[in-house]
């Protein structure tokens, strides 16, 4: 890979950077904003449902996803990470259960809108035997942000080792009269904060990218033939080809049966390991921070070998450890030491070569740049969507202090085992092959 080419990666992947960091600097924070404002585990269940985990985002993903078709994937680039800016700045400042809701909601929209062109934008400048690595890279991002997100966090939390800094920056702006809960919630405004700085930069660096060639030159041969390039003609032609539709399908139901695990995971375990497990505030975060750190070291040793390596393997593999992970929490148990660190352990090897990596590359490969992103926003919308569902009705099943983690449990196996059984039946053989001749394999010459 060219270093400009790395350099654009390396841009483009700090959306992910924030997406996933968003979702965790919630997470982290959640018991403390829970304190603050009074919530319940209903409450905790909205602000999953409408942020960047779930609902928020999917609502900016089917958005974004025909933006960046219509008008380019530097469109995006340009003006979304604004909308990032504002909805930390809520967080921020929020005071209140709304304030607090809408700021994670606009947080979410704003990830929404960015995934779809970034995977898309990726693998468009991406050299053939390089797409895999390209979207590891990418994936590597996704865990730097949680890992940094959880350390600032623990740092900053109650009780850790700039605590006490938190509580003179708290009450140096509050005034000497703020209750505990809310000198404890600013290490949770700080770590947003932080995103905020980060989201600056990204924003910066973005600005100053290229239009993708693939989607240049899909636009100008569609300008050439008249053919109509709005939103609406886009998603016509998406449902309108039977082969589009059925890769929808095929590529929705993988990611979503592994997301609805995921997405409870990303926003929900450092609440679960305190609860259902038992274990503190800062034990929880270091766990999950180690998790994180062992999702990045196995997607780079992944990187190594993905485009060299059956897809298959590897996503069978994945998926393995995935339930593995379920099986041993269930039989061992939530409420030791030794289940949680084996949890933490084996869920983190399954991040590192987990099924977003095939459904970010899948995604990218399988559609015609006509309606690439919009395929891909599409998905995540219905992905995220139902996954924000799903985020309400864990609550319910796992109840107020985790009575009910076994049950909750046995869902997430089935949802894996789903996951897998589809996923290797329709595995599809893209390695090593240009974007344009998968395209023209699978849709023809008019694409």
């Amino acid at each position: 890979m060219s270093k400009g080419s790395l350099k654009s990666t390396i841009a483009v992947s700090l959306t992910n950077f924030l997406d996933a960091g968003a979702i965790v600097a919630g997470a982290s924070g959640l018991t403390l904003w829970q304190n603050y404002l009074g919530l319940s585990e209903v409450h905790l269940g909205w602000l999953n449902f409408i942020s960047a985990n779930c609902l928020g985002a999917a609502l900016g993903a089917i958005l974004g996803g025909f933006l960046a078709d219509r008008y380019g994937r530097k469109f995006i680039y340009t003006y979304n990470l604004l909308v990032y800016m504002a909805g930390v700045l809520l967080i921020i400042c929020s005071a209140s259960f709304p304030m607090l809701l809408a700021g994670f909601l606009v947080t979410g929209i704003s990830v929404g809108i960015g995934v779809p062109a970034s995977w898309t934008y990726i693998s468009e400048s991406s050299e053939n035997d390089k797409r895999g690595r390209n979207i590891c890279i990418s994936q590597m991002s996704w865990g730097f942000g949680p890992m940094i997100i959880l350390l600032l966090g623990m740092f900053f939390a109650p009780g850790g080792y700039l605590s006490g800094w938190v509580e003179s920056v708290a009450r140096g702006i509050g005034g000497a009269g703020l209750s505990q809960e809310a000198v404890d919630v600013f290490s949770s405004r700080i770590v947003f904060f932080a995103l905020l700085v980060v989201a600056l930069v990204a924003w910066i660096l973005q600005r100053r990218l290229e239009e993708s060639s693939a989607w240049q030159a899909s636009r100008d041969a569609a300008r050439r033939k008249g053919e109509d390039t709005g939103i609406l003609h886009a998603f016509k032609l998406l449902f309108s080809n039977k082969t589009a539709v059925r890769t929808v399908v095929y590529l929705a139901a993988i990611y979503l049966c592994w997301n609805l695990v995921a997405s409870v995971l990303g926003f929900f375990q450092p609440h679960i390991y305190e609860t259902a497990g038992g274990i503190s505030n800062e034990q929880a975060n270091w766990m999950n921070c180690i998790q994180w750190a062992i999702i990045v070291a196995v997607t780079f040793l992944l990187s190594k070998v993905i485009d060299k390596t059956s897809h298959k393997l590897i996503y069978i593999l994945g998926l393995l450890f995935a339930i593995s992970a379920w099986v041993i929490i269930v039989t061992v148990g939530v409420n030791g030491q030794a289940g949680l660190w084996l949890f933490t352990i084996l869920w983190g090897i399954e991040g590192g070569m987990s099924v977003q990596i095939f459904y970010a590359l899948w995604g990218s490969e399988l559609f015609p740049a006509k309606f690439r992103a919009g395929a891909q926003g599409l998905m995540f919308f219905i992905v995220r969507g139902l996954s924000a569902v799903w985020g309400l009705v864990f609550t319910f099943i796992y109840g107020e202090n985790g009575e009910g983690f076994t049950v909750a449990a046995w869902c997430m196996i089935a949802l894996l085992l789903i996951s897998l059984v589809v996923g290797v039946a329709g595995c599809p053989d893209t390695r090593g092959k240009s974007l344009a001749k998968i395209t023209k394999d699978r849709y023809g010459d008019n694409y």
